[in-house]
């Protein structure tokens, strides 16, 4: 990913209104981001825990979509996957997120939900650059290159599902 500015990232958000957008938390640390390992830039709110953001390339525009993480309940010592990245982590590292869908396409009442990494790392988890303890990733016969454009797909599937 090409490294973004902080007016970039707020211009990019399609489910919140520009006034949203001019009022999120963007990471302060943007410069020092690993840009060249990050297929998204994705981030939690660190002032809303409840909240957190995703930048992405798609159909060759960025766009930007605010998520809302969903409370947990159940069992917290089962294990989870990321159904972007396919990284395995005990329950509390993997997070039902769910966006409103565009402003354009959808109302307030029209939201999409994935379960993702609690940290939003998915490229690092990917590339190996990052390691999910207990377990992590499973073993499998694909080359990184295969595993991330795997993971752009399932990316990519879920913001089809937010237009």
């Amino acid at each position: 990913m090409k490294e973004l500015t902080d007016p970039q990232i707020r211009a990019s958000f399609v489910n919140c209104t520009k006034g949203e957008a001019s009022r999120l938390a963007v990471p302060r640390d943007l410069s020092e981001l690993p840009w060249e390992d990050l297929d998204f830039l994705g981030w939690r709110d660190p002032g809303a825990p409840q909240r957190s953001y995703i930048v992405a390339e798609h159909e060759g525009r960025l766009v930007g979509f605010s998520l809302r993480l969903a409370p947990r309940t159940g069992n917290s010592y089962h294990r989870a996957m990321c159904s972007i990245c396919l990284t395995t982590h005990p329950a509390s590292g993997v997070t039902l997120m769910t966006a409103r869908k565009a402003r354009e396409t959808g109302n307030s009442d029209d939201t999409v939900g994935e379960y993702i990494c609690s940290n939003l790392a998915c490229s690092l988890y990917v590339r190996g650059k990052k390691r999910a303890q207990p377990g992590g990733r499973l073993k499998e016969s694909l080359t990184e290159e295969e595993k991330v454009e795997r993971m752009k797909t399932k990316l990519a599937d879920f913001l089809n599902k937010l237009f």
